[in-house]
């Protein structure tokens, strides 16, 4: 059970990741100062890095939020699925609990509205791709561990997991960029393009 310190913690950490997407998102990534973010809080730039290392990690919470919350869906897909069907419906069927979580800190209109400022600012897009990289090793032991395999000897967890992140970020580009922003839009362009793995890995491309 959380005691009252760890809740007015979380309390002031929200706090902090709301004001700062509000920030970003009105008036961008670089013209927004650490002490910027605080103010809107009313805390002290001390208190600030108590919670973010900086404002590049204040900028990419929420996704950090819904990924560590992917991995563990990922962890608790049944025994029987295989690996690609478990990465497949962790992300199609914990859609709505990933919802809840951005709605628990800000709308997630702002949300959406983040994604296009992490895209169009290089140092964020570039932590973004480090810190996928991170995620998709992770991601690539918990597979390995469900199908009792050593993931240094044996390839398949780790190609199971790029061909995955893969279909993630072309997905990604596809729904920032396309007519359809939204996060029904979102979950569509994911499930079209999950299913599309198998045909454009295994199938021919050209017509008769």
């Amino acid at each position: 059970m959380e005691t009252l310190r760890e809740r007015k913690k979380q309390r002031t950490r929200d706090a902090l990741l709301r004001a700062a997407v509000e920030l970003f998102t009105t008036q961008g990534y670089e013209a927004t100062t650490v002490d910027a973010i605080a103010e809107a809080v009313d805390v002290s730039q001390r208190t600030f890095f108590r919670y973010f290392a900086g404002k590049d990690e204040a900028a990419l919470g929420l996704l950090d939020m819904t990924v560590e919350r992917f991995v563990r869906a990922v962890r608790e897909r049944p025994a029987h699925e295989a690996p690609m069907e478990a990465l497949r419906q962790a992300v199609l069927d914990g859609w709505q609990s990933i919802h809840e979580i951005v709605e628990s800190v800000v709308p997630v209109e702002q949300y959406l509205r983040m994604y296009r400022v992490i895209e169009s600012t290089p140092v964020l897009l570039a932590a973004h791709l480090r810190r996928s990289l991170e995620v998709e090793e992770t991601l690539a032991r918990v597979i390995a561990e469900r199908e009792g395999l050593d993931v240094d000897a044996d390839p398949r967890p780790r190609l199971a997991v790029a061909v995955f992140s893969g279909v993630m970020r072309v997905t990604e580009r596809q729904w920032v960029t396309g007519p359809e922003f939204s996060v029904a839009g979102m979950h569509a362009l994911t499930s079209r393009y999950l299913d599309q793995v198998g045909p454009a890995l295994l199938g021919s491309w050209r017509k008769p």
